[in-house]
């Protein structure tokens, strides 16, 4: 069984077709999925939709990048990750890439969402882009460790996959490791302890090759996982429940969960 750890179920290109994406998923061979939030308004439909699939899980928290809608503080990030199908506190993280000028507003974002994860005692969905060497030393400042959490659809350097693990952190590959393009990418996710890395989508975007610029889905990511196989030189089966026992050990829920 596969698990897709990070996807966008509640955007409108994937929950206008919800049964369909969930029967495919499941066609796929992908037993869950956890669907992260980017907005404390969005944060009802995503709740939503883990509470009516007992193989979905959800995060709450407001993306790095998002400059529109509330701001997120500890109490309710808190109150709002207090629901059982609520495993984790992000997106969060830091975003430099699209944005200029001074971005200490997102220093500080994040460090709300590092202080709620350790209220809570959930671990962390990290968003960096641009950014590593700032998203580090916040992680490091703040002593993440503690909850420790994943670093979502990685695609920073050898150096930074490894500091994250240092730290406690896990490291999750996207489709972007399928793209011919990624070298780098690829050679980290070949060399990093097994026990340590996760698949995902983000979908609707980044889908793999061979679907590569069409609308991303979960059922996708065994094309991630049989990639980041093959560079490991391991069966899928091997890779699949390595990935998937990271999944429930960190997010603290158990496979009688699965659909």
């Amino acid at each position: 069984m596969l698990v897709d750890s990070h996807c966008h179920l509640d955007f409108p290109e994937l929950a206008e077709a919800l049964p369909q994406l969930l029967d495919r998923m499941k066609t796929a061979g992908v037993g869950a999925a956890l669907c992260a939030g980017v907005t404390l308004e969005r944060f009802p439909a995503v709740i939503d939709i883990a509470r009516r699939y007992p193989n979905i899980y959800a995060a709450v928290g407001v993306h790095p990048d998002t400059q529109e809608g509330a701001e997120a503080d500890i109490e309710t990030l808190v109150r709002m990750a207090n629901d059982p199908k609520v495993v984790a506190i992000g997106e969060t993280g830091l975003d430099y890439y699209r944005l200029e000028g001074d971005l200490e507003w997102q220093r500080r974002r994040f460090r709300t969402h590092i202080e709620a994860a350790k209220g809570c005692g959930k671990p962390l969905i990290i968003h960096t882009r641009a950014a590593k060497d700032d998203t580090l030393s916040i992680l490091e400042e703040e002593r993440a460790g503690q909850v420790g959490g994943v670093f979502h659809c990685f695609t920073e350097d050898r150096e930074t996959a490894w500091k994250a693990i240092e730290m406690g952190f896990h490291v999750s590959f996207s489709g972007i490791v399928t793209f011919k393009n990624a070298v780098e990418l690829k050679q980290v996710a070949a060399e990093l302890p097994l026990d340590r890395i996760m698949v995902e989508t983000d979908s609707p975007y980044l889908a793999p090759a061979p679907y590569r610029g069409k609308t991303n889905e979960p059922a996708f990511v065994r094309y991630v996982a049989v990639e980041v196989a093959k560079l490991r030189g391991i069966s899928l089966e091997a890779l699949a429940e390595a990935t998937t026992a990271n999944f429930f050990r960190l997010f603290g829920v158990t496979l009688s969960h699965e659909a």
